[in-house]
C-alpha cells in the first residue's frame, strides 16, 4: 500500500526556533544507557544529544534534561535514578551538572533556580511518575513549568505517546534537536526517493516483530535478505526441512503471504541457501556447514552460512540504498558471528563506494560494534530501535505528531 509522505521536515528546527540567550530550554533526551552495578557501560546515547545541549550551552541558556530510566512503573525505585549518570554528562559536556530529585515541582524548579547561565540541570527518572506513560494532560503542564521552550531530542521515544513526548507539546513552543533531526532525514531518504539498487538486510529472532517492517518494505525495495532465525520460519514456509531450528509455527501462513507480495512485487526475497548448524548451542560446539537451504533433523541453525554469506555480500556492495535491521545468527556467541560480521563488512564497503547505509535497531547497532566496524563507517545508526522500525512501517510517531499539531 502506497504512503503518504509524512510532514516530517516542516517541524520546528532547535536552530529556526529564535531562542533568546538566556533562556532555560526544557530538553527531552534518551539518557536510557546500559548501566551496570551504577557504571555507565556505553555512553553513545549521551554523546548523540551533545550537538543540541552545547548548541544551547553557547547560547547561554540554562538547559533542563528530562529523561526516563528502565522501567520502574510509575514508582520510586532507587536502583533506576538517573543520578549516576551526572559524571558522565558532566564530562561529555564539559559544563557542571545540577541534580533534581525529582522531574517536576518544588524540587526540579529549585534545581532549575540553584543552576546558572551555560549550565544543566538532569532531573530524576520520568517514569517515577505513572502519569508519564499515561500521556496525563496536567503531568505534562507541570513538565512545561521547567522552561520556557522545549526541544525534543529523545529519537528513541517517538513513537510512544507520553507525556514528556505529546503532552508536554501543548504548552511550551517546541521543535527538534540536531539528532532527530538526522534520524528523520536519513529515515525519509530511504522512504521517499531511495537511490537503486535499494536492499534490506533484516534478521533477528521473530517474523511477528517484523511483519509490518517487511510489507512496508516490500512496496519500496528491489530485494530482501533474510537472516537470523526468523528465516527458518519463512523456510518452514515453503516445506524446507529446517531440524531443530526455532520456527514460529503460528506465523507460516502469515509468512507464505510475504513470499508472494515479495514474488508479486517483483523483489528478490533472498533467504539462506546454507547454514551453520550445530546440535547443541553452546560455545565450542561442533559446527556443521548445511549442504543446502535443508537443516538435518537432529540439528539447530545458528548462522547463515559460508555460501549466503557471499551471495548476500554481492547483493549488499552492488547496492546504492541499504537499509539493516536484525542480525544473521546468534552474534551473542562468538562461535556464531561469522554472517553477522559479514554483512556488516559489506555494508562498510558499499558506504565508502558512496551508498547510503542506515541501521535500525538496538541489535544491529551491537552486531556493529562486535564486528569491529566503527557507526561512522556507515551513513547512519539509528538510536532508535522501536522508532525507526515504527517510521519504516509508515506509521506516523507520535512524538512527531504532536510537534507537528502545536
Amino acid at each position: 500500500m502506497p504512503i503518504e509522505p509524512r510532514p516530517v521536515l516542516k517541524l520546528a528546527k532547535v536552530q529556526d526556533m529564535n531562542i533568546k540567550e538566556g533562556a532555560t530550554v526544557l530538553v527531552r533526551v534518551d539518557y536510557n544507557v546500559p548501566m551496570k552495578d551504577g557504571v555507565v557501560t556505553d555512553d553513545t546515547r549521551i554523546r548523540e544529544s551533545q550537538k543540541t545541549v552545547k548548541y544551547l550551552l553557547d547560547k547561554k541558556c540554562k538547559v533542563v534534561l528530562i529523561a526516563h530510566f528502565g522501567r520502574p512503573k510509575g514508582k520510586v525505585e532507587p536502583k533506576y535514578s538517573l543520578k549516576p549518570v551526572v559524571p558522565y554528562v558532566e564530562k561529555i559536556m564539559g559544563v557542571k551538572v545540577h541534580f533534581g530529585e525529582d522531574c517536576i515541582g518544588p524540587s526540579a524548579l529549585s534545581a532549575i533556580q540553584g543552576a546558572g547561565q551555560s549550565e544543566i540541570v538532569l532531573l530524576e527518572n520520568l517514569r517515577y511518575h505513572p502519569e508519564e506513560e499515561k500521556n496525563d494532560d496536567n503531568f505534562g503542564k507541570e513538565l512545561a513549568k521547567n522552561g520556557e521552550f522545549f526541544v525534543q531530542e529523545a529519537f528513541g521515544a517517538l513513537h510512544r505517546a507520553h507525556a514528556s513526548t505529546s503532552a508536554v507539546t501543548k504548552y511550551l513552543p517546541g521543535g527538534i534537536g540536531f539528532l532527530v533531526q538526522k534520524e528523520l532525514e536519513y529515515l525519509e531518504k530511504i522512504m521517499t526517493n531511495p537511490q537503486r539498487p535499494y536492499v534490506a538486510v533484516v534478521g533477528g529472532a521473530k517474523v511477528s516483530d517484523k511483519i509490518d517492517v517487511l510489507y512496508s518494505l516490500i512496496d519500496r525495495v528491489d530485494a530482501i535478505l533474510v537472516g537470523g532465525a526468523m528465516a527458518y520460519t519463512f523456510l518452514a514456509a515453503q516445506n524446507t526441512n529446517i531440524g531443530k531450528s526455532l520456527v514460529e509455527q503460528d506465523k507460516i501462513e502469515e509468512a507464505k503471504k510475504i513470499i508472494l507480495k515479495a514474488f508479486k512485487n517483483n523483489v528478490d526475497f533472498m533467504l539462506p541457501s546454507d547454514h551453520i548448524a550445530v546440535k547443541e548451542v553452546k560455545e565450542g560446539a561442533e559446527k556443521h556447514v548445511t549442504q543446502s537451504m535443508a537443516i538435518p533433523d537432529d540439528m539447530i541453525a545458528v548462522d547463515i552460512g559460508p555460501r549466503t554469506e557471499m551471495v548476500f555480500s554481492d547483493k549488499i556492495k552492488a547496492a546504492k540504498t541499504i537499509f539493516w535491521n536484525g542480525p544473521m545468527g546468534i552474534f551473542e556467541m562468538k562461535d556464531f558471528v561469522s554472517g553477522t560480521k559479514s554483512v556488516a563488512y559489506a555494508i562498510a564497503e558499499a558506504t565508502k563506494k558512496g551508498a547510503i547505509t542506515i541501521l535500525g535497531g538496538g541489535d544491529t547497532v551491537s552486531a556493529l560494534k562486535v564486528s569491529g566496524i566503527k557507526p561512522d563507517e556507515v551513513s547512519h545508526c539509528s538510536t532508535g530501535g522501536g522508532a525507526s522500525l515504527e517510521f519504516v512501517e509508515g506509521k506516523i510517531l507520535p512524538g512527531v505528531q504532536a510537534l507537528n499539531k502545536n
